[in-house]
């Protein structure tokens, strides 16, 4: 009995050693509210001193209603958990139990559980670095304005600094980073609830206008860019002057969120290329919101893995200007109908391919397609020297896909001289040493390459060399309308001179009547593409005709081809261009 009554003693002070020595608060409390016990965990919790506790009531330390609902939900079920606030702003995890009239319990401090929590709630809808909504939180506040006014008017304005970078290059991200900040801080100043600002990029913020008629809209927008670069940002002792444009679109009741952001993006877009500085607004019915939205399906139509339905090409005649009458070239051009037969634009449906991630499986089958069809036509096409087709950039840098150019080229290599692959000068120039050995894998399998889009860069000139392509399409730019302006005029004849002498034959596009048709013989481009001589047609027409010339209609068109057949490659002058009679 002594030896089991010792052991008794020594598991209850085993017990009162655990008791006390416990992270978390114990206690228990009598139906009033005052402390029975409490241990000294509980005790550096409230703070109060260890044999204080039966001098300690609940309401001293909680809420009067936390007590009270601690009692209500007890009387309902035995045990209860609740989240309180407690001394000096301390959060507290309360577990009890109802024991008799009275509560026992436990308590923890999750303070500081509590503010990771919170913070980590607060990075998942905010930017850490300038503390405003980041792209879920504003999308968040765009669904809750929907619901909440499912047809109130409603704004997006989308913001984009610009040249923003350069401060980040020159003075580092620090400086970067406060003009940032200071960017938020004065374009939240001028909005009021409901509006919110989100940042969607480096340097793009989203401001979400409701309530507010497009006209007001507008000119919160125009005072939001005013505020953005009227005065320098002061970073140390050094001072910015940051620009920037803004795009701001009118929505519809029914448009996502995604579908408003990129209409917005189009908008800013849009200010950006009038120079900067600038304030683009879309109403809800216009134009190009229309034209952005068929874009949007369009992407959403590619993107579903389905097969893509509605593709066909066109082939535009390339005439020669030395012998007009001498080959029949072309370029195929992609071309898609909709589901209701209506011709979808070919930039718009370039752009959704790029969009979606489908231009390479597009370019794959237009591949497939003009193979095919030169395969099964070649003995019809005696006079055609070359078949051109544009590469997309995507397409370019995909290696699964250049590893099937190659295939396919081997695997017809009877019509593969025929295939001329035009890469644009822009995309040549991303991976100049890419570039040089997919050009040099086509030639060796028999095929033609021609850097399309020539002088639209800035290192045009320097790269050529290192290219060695076969013909040169001059930019459509420096084509159209080229009698009105002489600059454009010694452009192409530099470029012109300088592929002669690097063995490369030149194409100029974008010929719209016979006068630039006779600037360009008297210059000495090689071949031209354009409605001057052909617009694009359906394939099977090439296989009726012996030379581009063939679809000329022009009347004088027509009689600058029948002066150069007779003549060579300098004809009188006939139609106005900028050369008198020889």
């Amino acid at each position: 009995m002594k030896e089991e009554h010792e052991q008794r003693l020594r598991a209850q002070d085993r017990l009162e050693a655990t008791y006390a020595s416990m992270p978390v608060g114990l206690f228990a409390l009598d139906r009033e509210g005052h402390f029975q016990r409490g241990n000294p965990a509980l005790a550096r919790m409230l703070g109060f001193a260890p044999e204080q506790h039966a001098e300690q009531q609940w309401s001293q330390h909680f809420a009067a209603q936390d007590w009270l609902r601690l009692r209500q939900q007890l009387a309902a079920q035995p045990e209860v958990e609740l989240l309180l606030q407690g001394p000096q702003h301390r959060q507290f995890r309360l577990k009890a139990t109802r024991v008799g009239d009275g509560v026992e319990g436990l308590l923890e401090d999750v303070t500081a559980e509590q503010q990771v929590t919170e913070h980590l709630h607060f990075l998942a809808s905010n930017d850490p670095l300038t503390r405003v909504l980041n792209r879920r939180g504003i999308e968040q506040h765009f669904m809750a304005l929907r619901e909440a006014q499912p047809q109130g008017p409603l704004s997006i304005a989308y913001v984009d600094l610009d040249r923003f970078k350069l401060i980040n290059d020159l003075f580092g991200h620090g400086a970067g980073d406060e003009v940032l900040r200071e960017v938020c801080a004065r374009l939240q100043s001028l909005l009021q609830a409901p509006m919110q600002i989100g940042r969607v990029g480096g340097d793009e913020f989203v401001i979400l206008l409701p309530e507010l008629p497009l006209a007001q809209a507008a000119l919160m927008a125009q005072g939001a860019l005013s505020a953005l670069i009227d005065a320098p940002y002061q970073v140390g002792e050094r001072a910015f002057q940051v620009r920037g444009s803004i795009g701001v679109v009118e929505l519809e009741a029914e448009v996502s969120f995604d579908d408003a952001l990129a209409a917005a993006d189009r908008a800013c877009r849009e200010a950006k290329r009038a120079g900067g500085e600038s304030l683009v607004v879309y109403e809800r019915d216009a134009e190009r919101l229309t034209e952005l939205r068929a874009e949007m399906q369009l992407v959403a139509s590619l993107a579903s893995g389905v097969e893509i339905v509605g593709l066909f090409v066109e082939m535009q005649p390339i005439m020669h200007l030395r012998h007009p009458r001498s080959s029949l070239n072309f370029e195929v051009l992609l071309r898609m109908n909709d589901a209701q037969g209506q011709r979808v634009p070919t930039p718009r449906l370039i752009a959704a391919a790029e969009l979606s991630g489908r231009m390479g499986l597009i370019d794959r089958w237009v591949l497939r397609k003009v193979l095919g069809w030169l395969r099964a036509h070649k003995a019809e096409l005696p006079h055609t020297r070359f078949v051109s087709m544009n590469l997309s950039g995507s397409s370019l840098n995909d290696e699964r896909f250049v590893t099937e150019v190659f295939e396919q080229l081997a695997r017809h290599a009877d019509v593969a001289p025929l295939l001329c692959l035009e890469i644009t000068e822009t995309v040549a120039l991303h991976d100049l040493d890419h570039t040089r050995r997919f050009i040099q894998r086509v030639r060796e399998l028999g095929a033609r390459v021609a850097l399309d889009d020539f002088g639209a860069g800035y290192t045009s000139f320097n790269y050529l060399k290192q290219l060695p392509g076969d013909l040169l399409k001059i930019d459509g730019s420096f084509i159209a309308r080229i009698n009105e302006h002489p600059a454009n005029i010694a452009i192409v004849e530099a470029i012109v001179t300088l592929a002669r002498n690097l063995g490369m034959q030149t194409i100029a596009e974008w010929a719209e009547d016979a006068a630039t048709v006779e600037t360009l013989a008297e210059i000495g481009v090689d071949y031209v593409q354009g409605f001057a001589v052909a617009r694009p047609m359906a394939a099977k027409r090439m296989l009726n005709a012996r030379s581009a010339a063939d679809f000329a209609q022009d009347p004088l068109v027509l009689a600058l081809i029948e002066q150069i057949e007779q003549q060579g490659a300098q004809p009188a002058m006939i139609v106005g261009g900028r050369f008198a009679a020889h």
